[in-house]
């Protein structure tokens, strides 16, 4: 069996100058970026290479019409490698713009239509969150199904994945937030994975010792950019290393009820997994309290220096300084939808359901839903 895989290169810079230099970026490449990216980080280098700014072509997270209007305008270029220079948006899109493009994007998500690489992608993250520089997951908001979907193969691999701690300096203190606290939950979430393994459960435990001690040093100092400077490393390989972990093992439930969220309402996606984390392992421990999760719950307790059996809300305590837990009906949910997105997880989330700690029924996920309405 295999235990674990990182298909990327992983390379890791002072400076967007060495990495410059060391890819020879040029003739032939194309970059995808944002322009309060581009100007402080690229410009600078004079390179003479197209760059497509993702925001010309939608606002927030991935969906099916920001990618085929992109796809339109790149056609408009010779190129052979595309440089994603930024959070999991642009990272995402990107692995679909290396692709054979379809006459929908829509069709690669539903595998009307087969993915075939044709482009060399390179992946400079600018978030510490998604982890999506060394993972095969796109995932994207699909307009006409009104739900978002993930695609997951071998030809969504980066060719490389590029750390550069400097590219974080300008993340607003919400993005760092909802960007870190994702890469926690990918890290508890593939820690309890049943497809985990010992390669996966240390890069789990590394990550989620790194982002928790991070948050609790900032929290003493005051989360500002100013004082992350000394950390920005750390959270970002923290980020790297929880997606080499979820890579491999997946994640599970809360991933899969926080898309229902996510995309009726565009509630980002970091804050979006933080509405449903404690309440779904809650229901964890519910269902098996003595298994792999009592492992977590240790280490969660370990590093909070609180109680075991008090460990959810200490941890909600730490969290809820950085993004606040609230009622889903607050974002616009109505009761009426708690059965809707309850069978829209069911039906459209299986790829991530199958990793669950412990199997969920319907009744049981319609009531995590309930609970947090």
């Amino acid at each position: 069996m295999q235990a674990l895989r990182v298909a990327p290169k992983i390379y890791i810079f002072d400076s967007f100058k060495e990495f410059h230099e060391e890819f020879n970026l040029g003739k032939g490449d194309i970059l995808v970026t944002n322009e309060w990216m581009y100007t402080p980080y690229i410009k600078p280098l004079g390179t003479d290479i197209p760059v497509i700014y993702q925001e010309k072509y939608g606002k927030g997270e991935p969906s099916d019409e920001m990618i085929d209007a992109m796809v339109s305008e790149m056609k408009k270029y010779e190129y052979d490698r595309i440089i994603a220079f930024g959070g999991g948006t642009i990272v995402d899109i990107c692995k679909i713009l290396a692709l054979e493009p379809a006459e929908k994007s829509v069709d690669l998500f539903t595998g009307k239509k087969k993915p075939v690489k044709v482009k060399e992608l390179v992946v400079i993250p600018s978030t510490c969150g998604t982890g999506s520089e060394v993972t095969n997951v796109a995932i994207a908001e699909l307009k006409t199904l009104h739900t978002k979907k993930g695609l997951a193969v071998e030809e969504t691999y980066a060719d490389a994945a590029v750390l550069i701690p400097e590219s974080l300096q300008g993340l607003p203190d919400y993005v760092f937030a909802t960007s870190s606290i994702d890469a926690l939950i990918h890290a508890a979430e593939s820690y309890l994975s049943p497809k985990a393994n010992p390669f996966t459960e240390m890069y789990s435990l590394k990550a989620m010792t790194m982002i928790m001690e991070g948050y609790k040093t900032l929290l003493k100092k005051g989360n500002n950019a100013e004082n992350r400077k000394a950390l920005l490393k750390d959270f970002l390989l923290a980020s790297n290393y929880a997606g080499i972990a979820f890579g491999n093992a997946g994640c599970g439930a809360v991933h899969a009820l926080s898309y229902a969220i996510g995309g009726a309402f565009h509630v980002p996606h970091g804050e979006a997994n933080y509405q449903f984390f404690t309440e779904i392992f809650k229901t964890y421990m519910r269902k098996n309290p003595t298994g792999k999760i009592a492992s977590i719950n240790e280490i969660f307790a370990n590093i909070l220096d609180c109680h075991v059996e008090d460990v959810y809300d200490e941890l909600e305590n730490l969290l809820n300084q950085l993004i606040a837990k609230k009622p889903l009906r607050e974002y616009g949910m109505s009761e009426a939808q708690i059965d809707e997105f309850a069978k829209m997880t069911v039906d459209n989330q299986q790829r991530l359901l199958a990793n669950n700690y412990v199997y969920l029924s319907d009744e049981e996920i319609r009531d995590i839903f309930a609970n947090l309405y």
